[in-house]
This record gives structure tokens, sequence and C-alpha cells, in this order.
């Protein structure tokens, strides 16, 4: 059973402090599913206009991810560009052309209707709503959303969380979504719409994960060189389900270990640009790099010894 993806795919014009590149490959299934293939056999479904160059999939081909699911439709590629600031936390939208994204409707194809896991990409709520009811069975349900979506089709929003097994969203996504500044009761507040687990990404700071009966957090991995921060949230959600397809048991250790996954990969998605250092990645590389995460958030406990008692 593959993991299914039903997201957007892009071409982005990018410029951050340390380079640009124009009409680069991009979306939100194109990040999730470079990096989830690392891990679990991916299937996508999204579409492209006729102008989309040619042979721009095949480093995703190449990994094996199922791209049957990906419609071209005359018109126009859906196209994004933005310009980071020296920090790369804050970003500015130059343009966004919606092409045959606009009318998207995805249509799932009849031997993806059954996935272990089923993402459901930043997308206008009615479309995740219709791939829900055409999938027939899965063992999970995970959505990702904006503010767009939360200001602008909040009802629809609200039924899909009826749906969800899990929401990830940033910060400042879940306190707009559940109209709440403080984190912990924000995705308390989204547990009572539904999803069992809230995933609350917060970028170089690291994740937040609330579930049903604990918190956990994770600081986000120290990089020397950060060069284009787009699709990491996409990259994280990609490592973490892709991750926990791979596995038997969904125990809490086994969701928090897909965290640290996760955060590896959305660690080496901002390393270049598009999804270049995702789609060259080794399972080595991976793993040292999740050691590493062991060592820096591992500590033991000790009760202080008083002095001069």
């Amino acid at each position: 059973m593959s993991v299914l993806v039903v997201g957007s795919i892009a071409l982005d014009t990018v410029e951050t402090p340390f380079g640009k590149v124009e009409d680069a490959l991009g979306g939100s299934a194109v990040y999730f599913s470079a990096s989830a293939a690392n891990f679990h056999p991916v299937q996508v479904v999204g579409v492209i206009g006729d102008d989309f160059p040619d042979g721009a999939l095949d480093l995703l081909s190449e990994r094996g991810v199922d791209l049957k699911g990906v419609a071209e439709r005359k018109g126009e590629s859906f196209r994004w560009s933005g310009v980071y600031s020296f920090d790369l936390n804050t970003r500015e939208t130059l343009d966004t052309r919606l092409g045959v994204f606009a009318d998207f409707e995805a249509r799932i194809p009849e031997e993806y209707r059954n996935p272990r896991i089923l993402f459901l990409g930043n997308i206008d709520p009615e479309v995740q709503l219709n791939v829900l009811d055409q999938v027939e069975s899965t063992d999970l349900v995970a959505c990702d959303t904006m503010n767009l979506w939360i200001d602008g089709n909040r009802d629809a929003l609200l039924k899909v969380l009826e749906r969800t097994d899990a929401l990830l969203v940033n910060d400042e996504e879940v306190r707009q979504l559940a109209e709440e500044p403080n984190l912990l009761k924000a995705a308390q507040w989204v547990q009572d719409r539904g999803p069992d687990t809230v995933v609350v990404k917060k970028g170089e700071h690291g994740v937040m994960l609330v579930d049903r009966e604990s918190v956990f957090f994770l600081p986000g991995y120290p990089l020397e060189e950060v060069f284009d921060p787009t699709g990491a949230g996409d990259s994280f959600a990609g490592g973490f389900l892709g991750y926990l397809a791979s596995r038997d048991e969904w125990t809490p250790e086994e969701i928090r270990t897909g965290l640290v996954f996760g955060s590896a990969m959305g660690s080496f998605a901002v390393e270049d640009f598009s999804v270049h250092r995702l789609a060259g990645v080794k399972m080595d590389e991976i793993m040292d790099r999740v050691r590493e995460f062991r060592q820096i958030t591992s500590f033991e406990v000790r009760a202080p010894e008083r002095q001069g008692a």
C-alpha cells in the first residue's frame, strides 16, 4: 500500500539573499513526494499545463514516484514567485498565477483509492473533501491548510477536519484557525474538531506534536547554510508520513521517531533550491542526520547535590 498525495505541482521563481532560480520545480505534491519516496512508494495526483517543461518530473519517477495521477490540461501551469528576507523567516509573494490549477478537480485513479496514508496538500478544502469521497479506505488521513482557506473557506475546512486523523500546520495557521494565541490550547481546539494528532511547524525553531496523551517538542536542526526554505514544510510532511508508512505499527515512540525523520528531510530541503537536494539525498546521509538529532536532544537527569549543607 502506497502513500497518496494530492496537491500542487508548480513552477517557482524564488529569490533569496543567496541566489535566484526561475521556473524551478515546486509545489506541495512535488516536495512531499521527493521526500516521502525515500521511505515508501508514493502516488501523486495533481495537474500541470501544456507548457510544463518536458522531463521536469523525471527526477521523481526515477525515485519510484508513481505519476499516473498527474493530469495535463491545456493552459498555463501553476506559477509562483517570491522573495525572502535576509533571515529567511519572512517572504513577499510577487506573483501567483494559478493557471490550470484554478480549476483543479482531483480525479483519483482506481488503483490509488486504498492508500495506507493519504496526505491532502495545501489545496482548497472543497477539493480535499472531493478526494475523501473518492478514497475507499486508508489507515491515516493527514492534511495541510493555509490562511487563505482558513479565512475564505472555513466551513469546508472544518468538514475536512472532521474526517482527518492528523493536521500539519505552522504556528501562525493554527493560531488563526483556533482564534487562540496559545499554541497548546489552539492544538487542543483542533483536536475537538476531529484530528487526534496536531503537528505544529515552527520553522527553524522546530516542531511540536500534540496528541491525546502527550506533548512532544523537537528543535530545528542547526544548519550552517540555508539557501531556500520553500517547500520545507511539505518535505517535513513527506519524511514524517513516509517513515510512518514504512512501519508496521504506529506506537507513540514510532510517531516521535517519524517527526525526527521528517525534520531531517526538511533540513535537507532548504540546503538547495527546488528539490535538488532531496532528489539526491542518500539513506546513509538521512540516518547520519537522524543520529545527530538524537545527540543534540539527548541528556541525563540528575538531582543536584546541594553544596555547603
